[in-house]
């Protein structure tokens, strides 16, 4: 039987990201990577799976409620981009030290903005652009109510626009377009040297040893050979399949967590000469009732170099939990544990159960008129439907019942020797914060001694920047520079460059 001192369960970029950290914190140790397909980020990470955005809280409108009495809180925005600053570190220190190449494979500078119409949202923008950009991580966000500015910035959403609708933009030129597919490519080269990665094998079981160790049980995929590996430590980084692997597993912190399936479709852009208009990542506002995962945007993309338009989300279902899963995927997660936890969503959740009736019945031309709200000239033979990726909803248990959370969750046994990631947003641009929640969960002694490098990798490791101006513009300076995303930036689309300013 293999022995390994780590077992990394799913080539997504949570696996890869987990796997950098160890290799650079614990070159001794040796790691093991399994994925059931047989690539890597072939699921929730490939780019044409999810919008690509740098979430950090510039252009998300569900980080910024509005309050009762008027105001916005903007609590989750300021930690939101704080996590997103250590990811951005860890990326800078990574391309500095040759473990990730050709930063501008994963990540390019786009525009984030936020926009709203009717005098209600204008109000709201302005007062959301008073509350952030007072704060340092916020510095440099406008706020635009000119329709002319409008026009200026927004070509294609301003061509045929009645203007005679108020309409307001918070801009903020430093934001980010990742492809995550890149990122936990060059990442997983970097956790290869030294390390076994395994494609097509798909984890079965999971069996815990008496002295704590695990045995992880396989079937390669292609051949039906089944087999073990004996591992110290295994991180389930499986996306939608991390739920039924954690349950396998039986620990304890796993019961009373169930999973709610949502598929998302894209309105993918057709015609390069409306992808030229467009230069930014533009988020709206959810309708009243609905989910935050409804949030619409028109996003900018950068992939392969190349640049791209999608616009979405507009929101399928299928009890699946991988997109690549199978149809028994949900019944098969409900146990005992968690049943009445999931029985008890229906009746607390019936605004996202009315959005997803109301999405599964919209016809082409339904979905053609969401997407004119913000491309007003839009037509459906410019576009094409694609299906992204399958999320899983947190379903946690909480006192007789149970809450739908729609963040991110990380679930390790008490002796630290397995933990999981669960549910999606803002997930892959939070990978860097999330990994390290689970190495101070499961290695809280080594994690004392593993500080100084931490902090060399991440130099505001254990602050938060929002409270130290100076030392966020040096991070900001440095992470700029060894991304790659100050000054005018280069975008291929076809043999053409198109220019995009930032930084």
């Amino acid at each position: 039987m293999i022995k390994t001192d780590v077992a990394l369960v799913g080539a997504g970029i949570m696996s890869a990201t987990l796997g950098a950290l160890l290799r650079q914190l614990e070159p001794s140790w040796s790691i093991s990577l399994f994925e059931r397909l047989d690539a890597a980020a072939a699921e929730s990470s490939d780019p044409w799976n999810n919008a690509g955005t740098g979430h950090s809280a510039l252009c998300e409108l569900n980080y910024t409620p509005k309050t009762a009495d008027g105001d916005v809180n903007i609590d989750k925005a300021l930690n939101i981009n704080e996590q997103f600053q250590v990811s951005r570190q860890f990326w800078s220190h990574a391309v500095d030290n040759g473990i990730l190449t050709s930063p501008d494979e994963f990540i390019n500078p786009i525009p984030h903005v936020s926009f709203t119409h009717g005098q209600a949202g204008v109000d709201y923008l302005r007062k959301r652009h008073e509350r952030l950009s007072s704060q340092v991580l916020f510095e440099g966000m406008e706020f635009i109510d000119d329709p002319s500015e409008f026009a200026k910035r927004l070509p294609l959403m301003s061509i045929g626009r009645d203007f005679s609708d108020p309409v307001a933009l918070n801009w903020f030129t430093d934001g980010t377009d990742v492809d995550f597919g890149a990122l936990t490519q060059q990442l997983l080269n970097f956790v290869s040297q030294g390390g076994d990665i395994h494609f097509g094998h798909a984890v079965t079981n999971l069996d815990k040893q008496s002295d704590g160790s695990w045995i992880v049980k396989l079937k390669n995929r292609r051949t039906g050979e089944k087999w073990s590996v004996h591992a110290k430590f295994v991180f389930v980084g499986a996306g939608g399949g991390a739920l039924h692997l954690l349950q396998k597993s039986g620990i304890a912190e796993a019961k009373g967590f169930g999973g709610f399936p949502v598929s998302g479709e894209f309105f993918r852009c057709t015609n390069p000469d409306l992808i030229d208009q467009h230069q930014a990542k533009v988020y709206g506002q959810a309708a009243v009732g609905a989910p935050p995962m409804s949030v619409p945007h028109l996003d900018t993309r950068v992939i392969n170099h190349k640049k791209g338009l999608l616009f979405g989300p507009y929101a399928g279902w299928s009890p699946k939990f991988l997109k690549s899963g199978k149809i028994t995927d949900l019944p098969a997660s409900v146990k005992p544990g968690n049943l009445i936890p999931m029985m008890s969503i229906a009746p607390k959740e019936f605004g996202l159960l009315k959005y997803l009736i109301s999405e599964l019945a919209a016809s082409p031309a339904d979905r053609v008129k969401t997407l004119q709200e913000f491309v007003p000239r839009a037509l459906g033979s410019d576009w094409e439907l694609i299906t992204a990726g399958q999320r899983v909803q947190v379903i946690r248990k909480t006192g007789a019942g149970g809450s739908l959370e729609f963040g991110t969750a990380v679930v390790a046994a008490g002796d630290g020797t397995i933990a999981g990631l669960l549910g999606a947003s803002p997930g892959a641009s939070t990978a860097v914060p999330a990994m390290l929640n689970v190495l101070e969960q499961c290695f809280p002694t080594e994690y004392r001694s593993w500080t100084p490098k931490l902090t060399e990798m991440i130099p505001s490791f254990g602050q938060k920047l929002s409270d130290n101006r100076d030392l966020f513009r040096q991070v900001w300076g440095w992470t700029s520079a060894s991304l790659q995303l100050t000054g005018n930036a280069p975008l291929i689309t076809g043999d053409d460059p198109v220019a995009t300013t930032a930084g």
